[in-house]
């Protein structure tokens, strides 16, 4: 079965800093670039990817979020998205293997990178998440409806948090956990609200942890 997972990345200019913020939380390193720049995170559901901002080919900027994704096969994904209508689905390479591009919901561009065996110049990690975390990304200036449908044909459904529909595109860092909300607040800190446990990250950023 293909299997597509949620992957935020977020751009940085401390992506060391980073990963050890989302290692108290509970997420784990799973793949990095020998040269530093890059490193994808495991949580018992979804992933993170941090990459350095200044070596960004796409434009990231320092703290930006952006939403995409992580698949096996990206041939069977390419098809089953043109059945549903995303038309402009396309698959092409990079240096680090398959990419598919396609248009999301308000013509927002989301990118899937097809999961690669071949690490060389990157380092593979085998330590385990905590599989009591979940990443679910906060989406706001994005109509729930249409992004749920496209959620469900990635077979990620549910998996992200929606806020305002107004205004631009902005993704944000969330997670939710089964870990008590005290217990985390004692670790990492923080300030406790109705929605949860709100962290500024180590880019300046706002996280929210959902219990």
């Amino acid at each position: 079965m293909n299997t597509t997972v949620i992957r935020p990345l977020r751009f940085t200019t401390d992506v060391q800093g980073m990963r050890a913020f989302l290692e108290t939380l509970g997420l784990r390193a799973r793949i990095e670039s020998e040269r530093g720049g890059w490193v994808d995170m495991l949580a018992g559901r979804g992933m993170v990817a941090l990459h350095d901002a200044a070596s960004s080919s796409t434009g990231g900027l320092p703290g930006q979020t952006r939403l995409s994704f992580e698949a096996d096969d990206l041939g069977e994904l390419k098809d089953r998205l043109e059945q549903v209508g995303f038309v402009d689905a396309t698959v092409f390479d990079e240096a680090y293997g398959r990419v598919l591009s396609v248009s999301g919901p308000e013509g927002v561009v989301i990118w899937v990178d097809e999961r690669n065996d071949d690490l060389y110049g990157y380092k593979l990690h085998t330590t385990r998440p905590d599989e009591r975390w979940s990443v679910t990304p906060y989406l706001t200036g994005a109509d729930e409806a249409p992004w749920l449908r496209f959620l469900d044909a990635l077979r990620v459904p549910r998996a992200a948090r929606f806020g305002p529909s107004g205004g631009e595109f902005d993704v944000r860092l969330d997670f939710v956990t089964t870990e008590d909300l005290d217990d985390v607040h004692a670790r990492v800190g923080g300030s406790r609200t109705e929605d949860g446990l709100e962290i500024v990250d180590p880019d300046g950023r706002l996280v929210v942890v959902h219990g």
